[in-house]
């Protein structure tokens, strides 16, 4: 009993002290910023940086234009949308390593043994019976109940159009997922349990599957939070409920740790795109209902 409450034990603690050191390293960042900004600003400009400013705008119209379109903070088709790409961008770039490690190199292979082998030592039937408990939280059963009493809510709740990106961001990673699965066609690890699977190893559908529908559902509330608190504790107890259903899989012997990182990345690929459809369409909402409250203060 010891030897099974002893990991678990040790896992707790150190999710709650990962949980107080981003919290405070959040709350530092943050503080740093506002005091780097209000510094900024009592800072004189000098002349000749507002007139090289001005110069350039002069010169460069449009490109100035575009520059300050893509970075403006307070429009969905500025900063936010840019940040998206950007982010999709990189996703993208790893996975691309990732797969290109995994086909021409031997160092991944190597490397995925030996974490592999590290978990061994907590392979007890303790530790297995609570991931499996876990890893069905990521399975297919679960995450179609969570989509679909997701979408009721949606639609019961009037937010209709937030139901098109969770739809999107999950449909299009698990058709990404499969179809690296079937043209990769990696082996799975030897199992351990009497959970098996029968697809290729090759990306973790349970850790896209999580990234995608968890990760959609904490946006969709984070969104309407109201203090930076209640968004980080949103965002950080659904990160660890991700990456428990990530580390099941490699626990259980189901997946090795590049299968889980690849799962991640293209749930997190197809989650930006999630993100960047519902603020277009939260976008098109709000514009929609200031014109129609323009036409009725004018027939008033």
């Amino acid at each position: 009993m010891t030897w099974t409450l002893t990991p678990i034990l040790m896992m707790v603690a150190m999710i709650i002290a990962l949980w107080l050191a981003t919290w405070w390293g959040l709350r530092l960042v943050s503080r740093f910023f506002s005091k780097s900004v209000t510094v900024l600003k009592q800072v004189p400009v000098r002349k000749d940086i507002s007139g090289l400013g001005s110069r350039i705008r002069t010169s460069f119209p449009e490109t100035t234009r575009l520059f300050q379109a893509r970075l403006t903070p307070s429009r969905y088709t500025g900063l936010h949308l840019t940040l998206i790409v950007i982010a999709s961008l990189y996703i993208v770039a790893l996975f691309g390593g990732l797969v290109e490690e995994l086909l021409e190199a031997n160092e991944l292979v190597r490397f995925d043994e030996g974490i592999n082998q590290r978990i061994g030592p907590l392979r007890t039937d303790g530790m297995i019976t609570v991931f499996i408990w876990i890893t069905d939280l990521g399975g297919s059963a679960a995450l179609v109940a969570v989509a679909l009493v997701t979408t009721g809510l949606l639609w019961a709740h009037r937010r209709r159009n937030m139901i098109a990106p969770l739809w999107l961001t999950i449909l299009g990673s698990q058709i990404t997922t499969y179809a690296g699965k079937y043209v990769l066609a990696r082996q799975r690890p030897e199992f351990v349990s009497e959970v098996v699977a029968v697809t290729p190893s090759f990306p973790s559908g349970h850790a896209t599957s999580a990234m995608a529908v968890y990760g959609f559902i904490a946006y969709i509330v984070a969104r309407d939070l109201v203090t930076t608190r209640q968004r980080f504790e949103m965002i950080y107890w659904t990160a660890v409920l991700i990456g428990l259903i990530g580390f099941s899989r490699m626990l259980l012997g189901l997946h090795y740790a590049s299968d889980v990182a690849a799962g991640f990345l293209v749930g997190g690929f197809w989650l930006l795109l999630g993100f960047a459809l519902a603020e277009h369409k939260q976008h098109q909402y709000q514009t929609a209902n200031r014109g129609i409250h323009r036409t009725d203060s004018r027939h008033q």
